[in-house]
C-alpha cells in the first residue's frame, strides 16, 4: 500500500505484477503508458494529465480520483471499477471496455473514439458533451446518464432501457434504438430528422406529442 506519495515512474514500474493500493498519491502528468497495472486500486489519487496510454488495467479500480484530461488512450479496460470522481476531457479513444463499470462520475468532454465496448455499466455518469460515436450500449441498462449534447452518431442503443437519462440536444444521427425503452428519457431538443432513429423504440404520449409538435400536430 502507498499513502499519500508522489512516486515516479521507475518506482511504480518496480511494483507491476502485483495488487497494489494507492491512497492519496499525486500522480498528476506521470506518464504510466504500457505498464501493466492490473487489479490497481487507485483510491482518490490526483491522475490530472497522466499518460495511461496502452496500459493494462483489468480488473483495477478508481475510487473518487482527479483524472481531467487524463489519457487511456489504447487502454486495456476490462472488468475495471470507475466510481466518483472527475474524468472530465479524458482520452479514452481506442481502448477497450470489456465488463466495465462507471458510476457517480463526471466525464464531461470525455473523448471515447473508437473504443470499443462490451458489457459496459454506466450509472450516474454526467457525459455532457463527450465525444462517444459508434459506442455500443446494446442490451444495457442505463441510469441516470446525461448524455445531453454529447456526440452519439451512430451509437448502438437497441434493447437499451434508459432510466432517468438526459438525451437533450445530442448528435443521434444514424444511431439506432430498435427495441429500446426511452421512457425514462429526456428527449428535448432532438429533432425530428433524428427521430427516425427510434424506429421500433418504446417512448411516452408525452414524447410523441413534443416531436410531432415540430410538425405543428397535436396529440389529444
Amino acid at each position: 500500500m502507498m499513502i499519500d506519495q508522489k512516486p515516479t515512474r521507475d518506482e511504480l514500474e518496480r511494483l507491476t505484477g502485483a495488487e497494489m493500493h494507492l491512497q492519496g498519491c499525486d500522480l498528476a502528468g506521470l506518464d504510466l503508458s504500457r505498464l501493466d497495472l492490473s487489479g490497481w486500486h487507485f483510491e482518490r489519487c490526483n491522475l490530472t494529465g497522466a499518460k495511461l496510454n496502452s496500459a493494462r488495467l483489468e480488473e483495477s479500480r478508481f475510487a473518487g480520483c482527479r483524472a481531467a484530461a487524463a489519457n487511456f488512450v489504447a487502454a486495456q479496460i476490462l472488468e475495471t471499477q470507475i466510481e466518483g470522481g472527475d474524468f472530465s476531457n479524458a482520452k479514452f479513444r481506442g481502448a477497450t471496455l470489456t465488463s466495465a463499470k462507471i458510476s457517480r462520475c463526471k466525464m464531461t468532454g470525455a473523448d471515447f473514439s473508437e473504443a470499443q465496448t462490451i458489457g459496459l455499466e454506466l450509472e450516474e455518469v454526467l457525459l455532457v458533451l463527450a465525444i462517444l460515436p459508434k459506442l455500443s450500449f446494446r442490451k444495457a441498462n442505463l441510469r441516470q446518464v446525461d448524455f445531453s449534447e454529447a456526440d452519439l452518431r451512430g451509437c448502438d442503443f437497441r434493447d437499451a432501457v434508459f432510466e432517468d437519462c438526459r438525451l437533450r440536444d445530442a448528435m443521434l444521427t444514424t444511431a439506432r434504438f430498435e427495441g429500446a425503452d426511452l421512457r425514462g428519457a429526456d428527449l428535448g431538443g432532438v429533432k425530428l430528422a433524428d427521430a427516425r432513429g427510434f424506429k421500433g423504440a418504446i417512448i411516452s404520449k408525452g414524447q410523441a406529442a413534443d416531436l410531432l409538435g415540430q410538425l405543428g400536430l397535436k396529440v389529444i
